[in-house]
């Protein structure tokens, strides 16, 4: 494994994860500007141990984070629901927090965002969802408190839904976005399906189930 960074650059070896100990949200600053505008590799801060964390995901993330967004965008056309996504996104929480989810919603808050390139957690509301795929990685419901998405997806080959009660999280069976549709049987067949049969097969396979539904 190899960890490069310098002024103007930041480099990590696939699936590589590192933590810096005993850092402090200057020394996170200085590590997003080296990284510029470059999401290959993803950083982490946490002030309550001083740490930040980086991680290059593997090849299959992309896809498998890919596949999950367009299952969801196929929900919220299913639901007749507007959004917008960000993907790659930088939430920050002054001096507290800084994370980046491989893809989020805004849904409910949608209006309160547009036209917006980056996402100022100042003035602006957190995203209504926000998805996770740990292959290499390991991602706690607690990494977001300080963010306070009100819904959290973490994927690992299963899916797992959190939900945000303005203090904590908890693990719930059904999503509150899309309460009756069996979201934690149904996205890890159709993620899994994509890598087995590609990307198109899958998406038209999941159209066709949620229309049984209906």
């Amino acid at each position: 494994m190899y960890l490069v960074i310098t002024p103007e650059s930041l480099d990590l070896s696939p699936g590589g994860e590192v933590i810096l100990r005993h850092r402090t949200w200057d020394d996170y600053e200085a590590i997003l500007k080296s990284r510029q505008d470059r999401a290959a590799v993803k950083v982490r801060f946490d002030a309550s141990t001083q740490e930040i964390r980086l991680m290059a995901p593997m090849p299959g993330h992309g896809k498998r984070s890919k596949t999950l967004s367009d299952l969801v965008t196929a929900l919220l056309r299913f639901k007749n629901l507007d959004w917008e996504g960000f993907d790659p996104i930088t939430l920050k929480q002054l001096k507290q927090k800084g994370l980046e989810p491989d893809t989020c919603f805004y849904i409910a808050n949608r209006q309160a965002i547009l036209g917006k390139e980056r996402i100022d957690l100042a003035v602006d509301p957190p995203p209504d969802l926000a998805i996770e795929v740990d292959l290499t990685s390991f991602t706690s419901p607690d990494d977001y408190q300080k963010i306070g998405v009100p819904e959290l997806w973490i994927y690992r080959q299963a899916l797992r839904i959190y939900v945000f009660d303005g203090q904590q999280y908890h693990e719930r069976d059904r999503s509150p976005t899309f309460p009756d549709i069996p979201v934690i049987q149904l996205i890890p067949k159709y993620v899994e399906r994509a890598w087995t049969a590609g990307s198109s097969v899958a998406l038209r396979e999941f159209d066709t189930e949620l229309s049984r539904l209906a």
